[in-house]
């Protein structure tokens, strides 16, 4: 799949970071890994640094898939609203999502401070009202996750106007969000998996995965064997390929960056990440040196010619959205882009075996906007069945979901 159109600004930025040998042998491995993106670097790391025997394997560069096109907005707040989630699965299930996202957070924080040097900081989430018919189902969101105990304000018209310069109905503030570089985490994560005795090798394509008793047998385009007892696909949005039956609905969303804009220009927008909730939704946060990332303008093509002619015009509607909420600010994009991502029904992940291959054969799909925080989750999620072991969402973030 061509999963990016433009110029992704992380792979701009960072370019090519390291170059990791073709696989050209037989080998064998307790755990192979497919995809090299900031989901099967963060999986590959977890097992890694707990003895398990682990190999990546990425058919393109290393982060050069959806990785490098994320706009990566670290938050505990799940697409689908908690209180939608507790009335499909109940309260206790929907509690449970939401606080491993949160906690997923410090975790991604305690990696970027060994990892370092991946524009990872702490932020602020202003999640507003797009117009009056959205405050109660927001209000009645934020009643809920004081509630549980989910640290948030409830702002007034007034308060968002005052404190951030626009005009909303209503929004929720919370203070436990983050942003990160992917493409740089995944190369500095794929950089500890060697270390600690892993493998990776970029430019090798799998072309057939045969399943048995024992484990299962991986064969490269190049006609070389690799024989694992745990296979992962973390293969991002191609990952659905794999499958008979869609579990998710592949579209496009846009973005652009501009340049460094001064830090009492932003105001606190430079520590808070803005979304809305309409869907789709517009959205926005900095990176480290002060440059404004913006997203929206999802839609339901996901041919890749027909994204790239779409860049420029979506560039520009998002810039008139931005610029009509805070007219003080004047916006030139950089670099602008589109690519692929998927959204599930419920907005949860799906992370475990599936029934088409049994039990040897495990996803990560890390789908909807909270996918590195997924990420994290899925980690420690796939390592727990690996080891044999419960974990408390294992089930909930399993296929057996699908049809519910």
């Amino acid at each position: 799949m061509d999963l990016k159109s433009g110029y992704p600004f992380w792979a701009v930025k960072n370019g090519l970071l390291q170059a990791f040998p073709k696989l050209d042998q037989d080998l064998t491995c307790e755990v192979a890994i497919i995809g090299g993106g900031i989901t099967g670097a963060l999986i590959a790391d977890e097992l890694a640094q707990h003895g398990h025997d682990v190999i990546v394997l990425e058919r393109r560069d290393v982060g050069w898939g959806s990785s490098a096109a994320s706009t990566a907005l670290i938050q505990y707040e799940i697409d689908t609203h908690m209180t939608d989630l507790a009335a499909r699965y109940g309260e206790a299930d929907a509690v449970l999502a939401y606080r491993a996202c949160a906690q997923a957070i410090e975790r991604l924080k305690g990696l970027a401070d060994a990892l370092g040097d991946v524009d990872f900081a702490m932020q602020s989430s202003l999640y507003y009202a797009s117009d009056e018919s959205d405050v109660d189902s927001l209000y009645r969101e934020w009643k809920m996750r004081r509630r549980y105990g989910f640290a948030a304000d409830w702002l007034p018209q007034e308060a968002i106007s005052e404190r951030f310069g626009f005009s909303a109905p209503g929004a929720i503030l919370t203070h436990l969000a983050a942003r990160l570089d992917p493409y740089r985490m995944a190369y500095k994560l794929l950089d500890r998996v060697l270390d600690a005795g892993g493998r990776v090798y970029d430019r090798t394509e799998v072309d057939n995965v045969t399943p048995h008793t024992r484990g299962v047998t991986l064969t490269t385009t190049s006609g070389h064997s690799l024989a694992c007892q745990h296979l992962i696909v973390a293969a991002g949005y191609e990952a659905q390929t794999w499958l008979d039956d869609n579990v998710a609905i592949n579209r496009s969303s846009y973005a652009f960056i501009t340049d460094p804009i001064a830090a009492d220009v932003l105001g606190e927008l430079a520590s808070t990440l803005v979304w809305e909730s309409a869907r789709p939704y517009l959205y926005m946060r900095t990176t480290g040196d002060g440059r404004l990332m913006v997203g929206g303008e999802d839609d339901d093509i996901d041919i890749p010619a027909k994204r790239d002619q779409r860049v420029g015009q979506k560039a520009e509607t998002l810039i008139e959205q931005v610029e009509t909420l805070f007219p003080h600010l004047s916006l030139n994009p950089t670099f602008s882009w589109g690519g692929t991502f998927a959204e599930t029904d419920d907005g949860l992940p799906f992370f475990g075996p599936h029934p088409q291959y049994g039990d040897r054969i495990h996803f990560a799909m890390a789908y909807g906007g909270n996918g590195i925080s997924y990420s994290m989750i899925g980690a420690d999620l796939l390592r727990a069945l690996i080891e044999g072991r419960e974990h408390s969402l294992a089930e909930l973030f399993s296929f057996r979901r699908v049809g519910d």
